[in-house]
Order: structure tokens, then sequence, then C-alpha cells
């Protein structure tokens, strides 16, 4: 089972959801990057579970625990960095009634089919929402070299339940586009409890999650991400383009189920002349006037702001009855999921998404220039 990411920086997710517990192994980080402990756990406690009530009972600290690849002074020396998050709250008799009947929506019965039954079932193994704490993990890492490198990674719940949340200004590249930009991520960097830009929009979003778990149901919803600094020129053409290196990236976060970048799909719709984005000198240098590319042209960066937006799936663990079989009799069986589930992945998805776009541009980053 293959659950590694990267070629310059490299990163290896281990563990199960009820596993003693969930790490990573990151080979690449360069030498001297003095790790920031405090601000590394602040940013993995975005994601940790139990904390707001639309969200899993299941409480965990997630305090991360770097057991390798520090110095005596607390900066990367080389080695391999290895990191562990403990696994303190499991109740695998919740899951009793899925060993044999798989749950709707969820990898239980492509699992099974794979593994023939030799697989993990509580809280999903390593298919769990869980294996993005160590993810995060890495991700926070990541984050603090790319800001010695001046380049800052964003993410805000853009959609949730059908409500919208204001767009970032990453697809307009002019000077007023920017300082607007710049306001929006300061803004998200503040340290709020609902990631949204528009703090009424996050009221609404909250209220309309509530609603759909006080009827046994779950949501889903839109992330966006920007990722500011980067010169042009970094990525490859072809199949290590950034666009393939984020997608591939992303599309490893549970629910993610559409990855776009810059205009996405809506430029199917459009006429070249609307969609080109047009060059002008600024400060003696080509850039382009506006961001419908999202940054990225043949799979290399343009220097306008990296732009992505990724649909998540709502929750499968939904709290009614729904139909599956018994795979021991090949039967028809009828299912009631029982333990402690989120009602949407969209909130605690937020830094998770940061963090692994922020492993994907580290990593082409560490490549470039590879000519």
């Amino acid at each position: 089972m293959p659950s590694s990411l990267g070629c310059a920086l490299k990163v290896t997710i281990f563990g199960q959801s009820h596993s003693a517990a969930v790490g990573c192994v990151i080979e690449g980080l360069p030498a001297g990057l003095r790790v920031d402990q405090g601000a590394l756990a602040a940013f993995v406690a975005r994601r940790a579970p139990g904390k707001a009530p639309w969200g899993t009972p299941r409480k965990e600290p997630d305090v991360p625990r770097i057991v390798s690849g520090l110095n005596p002074r607390g900066e990367t020396c080389g080695a391999p960095l290895a990191a562990l998050i403990e696994n303190t709250n499991t109740r695998s008799a919740d899951y009793n009634n899925l060993m044999a009947v798989p749950r709707p929506g969820h990898a239980d019965f492509a699992a099974w089919a794979k593994w023939h039954g030799a697989q993990d079932v509580p809280g999903g193994g390593h298919f769990s929402g869980r294996l993005t704490g160590p993810l995060c993990l890495a991700g926070g890492l990541a984050l603090q070299w790319l800001a010695t490198q001046g380049v800052d990674v964003r993410a805000h719940v853009a959609e949730l339940a059908g409500i919208a949340d204001e767009p970032l200004r990453a697809l307009d590249n002019s000077p007023a586009a920017q300082a607007e930009l710049a306001r929006q991520m300061a803004a998200l960097a503040d340290g709020r409890d609902f990631p949204t830009i528009d703090e009424g929009a996050g009221r609404r979003m909250a209220e309309a999650v509530m609603d759909a778990r006080s009827k046994k149901d779950t949501v889903g919803g839109v992330i966006e991400c920007v990722a500011t600094g980067l010169p042009a020129g970094v990525g490859s053409p072809m199949f290590d383009g950034m666009e393939n290196t984020l997608a591939r990236a992303l599309f490893g976060i549970p629910t993610v189920k559409g990855v776009e970048f810059g205009r996405g799909f809506e430029v199917a719709r459009l006429r070249g002349t609307q969609n080109n984005d047009p060059y002008e000198v600024r400060d003696g240098t080509c850039v382009p006037a506006t961001n419908n590319a999202g940054g990225i042209l043949g799979g290399i960066t343009t220097g306008a702001p990296l732009h992505v937006r990724c649909a998540l799936k709502p929750i499968s663990s939904v709290m009614v009855e729904q139909d599956s079989v018994d795979l021991t009799t090949m039967e028809p069986a009828k299912l009631k999921i029982h333990g402690r589930h989120d009602t949407t992945a969209v909130i605690r998805a937020v830094p998770v998404v940061e963090g692994v776009c922020a492993l994907a541009v580290a990593d082409a980053l560490l490549a470039w220039p590879a000519e």
C-alpha cells in the first residue's frame, strides 16, 4: 500500500484510525530550518477533532511529537524527519457491525475486494480522515520553510451547504487586486474559528451545517487555496507540471472529488479572447495582467498567484438506515452506522488543503531550477 508523496521533498504517511499512532516521515527538508514547534502544534490543532458542535465527539489532543530529524538547537539537520500523533480516544467496538457489511460511500467494499478481509476496518483504517493529521503536520513544516522563501499559502471555505464566502482576489493580477488579496490572506491568518473571509457567511454556514446534523445528514463544499510569492518558471511540462503535482496531492485528501485551477471548468464557456491573460511590463518585468490561468501555464508558474479550488463530497457516515450487502452471505442487508462522526469535512479540511498545497509547492520549488 504505497502512501508517499513528492520527489525532492518526499512524505510518507503511516498509521490507521485506531492504531497506537499516526505519523509521517519527511525526506528532503532543507537543513538549518529552525522549527517553531508552537506554531506547528497550533496549525495541527486547527484540524483536530472534537472542538465544534458539528464535528465528531472524538476528542484527540493531536500534539505532534518529532522523534528524529532535528539537531539539539531545534533545527532540521538533513536527516529524515519523523513525527507522530498519538491516538488516545478510539472506540473500535463502534465498528463491529461493519466487519461484513460495507458502508455506502466509504472505501469498505473496495478495500475488501482488494485485500479480501485482511484490511483494518475500525474507523476506516488507513482510509480514515484521521490520516490527514500527519499530512497536516508535514504540511505545517513545509509552510514554515516556504515562509523563509517569501511564499505564503492560505485557504478558506469558499462554499458550504450552498452558501458562498467572499472569493479570493486571485484571478485579477492588477496591483489593486494584489493588495486586496493580501488583505484577505491576512484576515485568514488571524486565528478565526471559522475559516471564511466574510465572518457573516461563516455564521450562516455554521447554521446550515447544524441544520443538516439535526436531520442526521451531512454536507459538502468547496475549499479555495492561493499561494503567493512564487517566482515564474517553477515546474515542468507534461506529467510533472504544477497542476499534476497539486492535483495528485489534493486527491490524497479523503472526500476530495474535484480539483480546478484558475477559472477551471468555467473556461469551457469562454472564448480565447476572454480567457487569455494579456502581459504587461511592471517594475521592469513581464507579468500577466489577469490570472485566468491560475498562475500556471504549461505546468510552469507565471509569477501570478497560484490558485486552486477543490470540491469535497458530503461525509459518507450518515446516521440513517441504508441499504448494503452482507459480504459473508452475499445477501441484502440493512446498515445503521454507529460511532462518532463529523457533519462536514470541509471546515477541518481547510488547514489540510493549505498543508498539502504547501508540500506540493515546496517539492516543486526545491527541484527548481531543474534545467
